[in-house]
């Protein structure tokens, strides 16, 4: 029995450290899956967060998707470790409403909203009783008041709160702007119908509109700017800080500068 005691327990202190070693080779692989809507920011996704993720040692796969809806469901089951698509007030709203409980780590550049228009080549020039088309959701349409107000065609009433101001807010309309509301993603068509279409900027990349050529660009609050989602039980990981730090790098305004022309930026990358 003693001479067959000491191979059995090398045999299973070899077996144990090839199991560790199984294990270890596993975490170095580190492989993350990101997901955002087909459009700027799913590009964001490829051309910024891949690349960069890929020199810290993580392998990638990033996945498209169609809607505002499998984003955060993929998030909260498990199928990403973290998405860019949303801004905070959607962030928070979903996560309310469907019972989950994730966190947002850095605000991006974000395509702002734009008031375009085939009929007018300035603000300047927009004419009593001009028709302007805008997005018949309250949150897009308190944006695009506050845009207009921001550029002298209405005045607001002070007292209300601007993320959920309405027409009903509006106190003076000096050009008797005739309103028209429509569903945000028939908004790029409506520049052809209408003297004034406010366009989000993801719906206006989308339809292949260039953000210069609007009239004047939204200059956004923060919390209508995207951001990097993740699990809030994942807000303290390595990944979710390597995340920040690309978010926060040179290298990476650099790249939203020259590929993402038009896109706002964030307060603090503003005034860094």
């Amino acid at each position: 029995m003693k001479k067959f005691f000491f191979p059995a327990i090398l045999l299973v202190i070899l077996a144990l450290l090839a199991a560790c070693g199984g294990e270890e080779s596993s975490a170095d692989s580190k492989t993350v899956k990101l997901g955002g809507t087909a459009g700027p920011y799913s590009d964001m996704l490829n051309q910024a967060f891949k690349p960069a993720l890929e020199e810290k040692g993580y392998t990638v796969e990033i996945t498209e998707f169609s809607d505002y809806i499998q984003p955060n469901n993929a998030l909260n089951n498990g199928d990403l470790d973290a998405n860019l698509f949303q801004h905070s007030i959607y962030l928070e709203n979903f996560s309310k409403e469907n019972n989950m409980d994730l966190t947002g780590l850095i605000t991006v550049p974000t395509a702002p909203m734009g008031i375009y228009s085939n009929v007018f080549n300035s603000i300047e020039e927009v004419k009593d009783g001009a028709t302007i088309a805008i997005p018949n959701d309250p949150v897009n349409a308190a944006r695009t008041f506050l845009v207009l107000q921001d550029h002298g065609l209405i005045t607001l009433d002070p007292a209300a709160e601007e993320l959920t101001v309405s027409e009903k807010d509006i106190q003076e309309n000096p050009k008797n702007l005739v309103f028209q509301p429509i569903e945000a993603g028939g908004l790029p068509r409506a520049v052809e119908s209408s003297d004034l279409a406010a366009v989000p900027g993801n719906f206006a990349l989308a339809a292949e509109m260039d953000l210069l050529d609007a009239l004047v660009l939204e200059d956004m609050p923060d919390q209508y700017r995207n951001l990097v989602a993740v699990k809030t039980e994942n807000k303290d990981t390595q990944l979710a800080k390597d995340l920040v730090e690309i978010v926060e790098s040179p290298e990476f305004e650099e790249l939203i500068d020259a590929e993402f022309k038009g896109f706002g930026k964030p307060e603090w990358m503003k005034s860094r």
